[in-house]
């Protein structure tokens, strides 16, 4: 065993605190569990919501775990990620996402794309949902769009449900005043928070059994450590407690303290 292997020290089977976790191993918490089931209810309904949480609380997880619980014998999720587009190349992202030709003007995109959705419900009898994540870097033309985007047959059909996801700027850019139309068409609003020091402990025990690790190999000094410097932050916890264990395991140490904490600190960008 080699003085940085942390699978032999602390009988990892694979890399803990990465993004490769399957949804069945995610980390569940009450308010993880609610958004889920509400973000459900509302694509069940064919209806638009969104969902603001700070940057590394766990979102893009969460969407995963919401996706992996719709049958796919039933429903037709597609995913895009906005880059601040213009309102043309937004929609040639949909048509992509879609499976069209991403070609034409801003106007004919439009009805190219919701011609897919209702043919979606109507021909193929499937529920289509659009999801858009970093909606934080929307520009207000382009969020505007989506009013037009969900609406069908004079706004007389629920076709598509939409969920729009991004960064904490989003809830302002929602509140604008020029927002209204979009904002009024949400049918539910949720945030996320970052967890609290026991939730967090509780986070780090989850992480290293799912890979692998029999006993949590961190004292309760390191977890202070971790929440006073990650402040609750799941991709900050991540990468600061797996930097610890390499420091650690360098040091001959099969166990994570407070010194390996502030050791590893000084090599990440926090």
């Amino acid at each position: 065993m080699t003085t940085h292997d942390i699978y032999g020290r602390f009988g990892f089977h694979k890399t803990p605190f990465t993004c490769e976790v399957r949804c069945d191993e995610q980390f569940r918490l009450p308010l993880f569990d609610r958004i889920v089931e509400e973000l459900h209810t509302v694509v069940d309904h064919r209806l638009p919501a969104a969902l603001v949480a700070p940057a590394g609380t766990g979102k893009t997880a969460l969407l995963r775990r919401l996706i992996d619980g719709l049958p796919e014998a039933r429903y037709r999720v597609r995913y895009v990620k906005v880059t601040g587009l213009s309102k043309r190349d937004f929609c040639r992202e949909i048509a992509m996402a879609c499976g069209l030709p991403p070609r034409g003007s801003f106007p004919g995109l439009m009805r190219v794309i919701q011609d897919h959705f209702e043919a979606n419900a109507t021909t193929d009898g499937m529920r289509p949902v659009l999801i858009i994540d970093e909606g934080h870097e929307l520009k207000p033309d382009v969020l505007a769009m989506l009013r037009i985007l969900t609406n069908f047959e004079m706004d007389s059909r629920l076709v598509l449900s939409l969920i729009l996801v991004g960064q904490s700027p989003l809830q302002g850019l929602l509140t604008r005043g020029d927002q209204d139309a979009v904002l009024n068409r949400l049918a539910h609003v949720d945030t996320l928070r970052l967890l609290s020091r026991d939730e967090l402990a509780q986070y780090v025990e989850h992480r290293c059994a799912v890979a692998g690790a029999a006993t949590t190999p961190f004292d309760t000094g390191a977890l202070d450590a971790i929440f006073e410097l990650s402040r609750g932050n799941l991709r900050a916890t991540d990468r600061l407690a797996l930097k610890a264990l390499q420091t650690a395991s360098r040091a001959s140490e099969d166990v994570v303290n407070n010194a390996h904490i502030v050791s590893a600190r000084k090599y990440l960008w926090m």
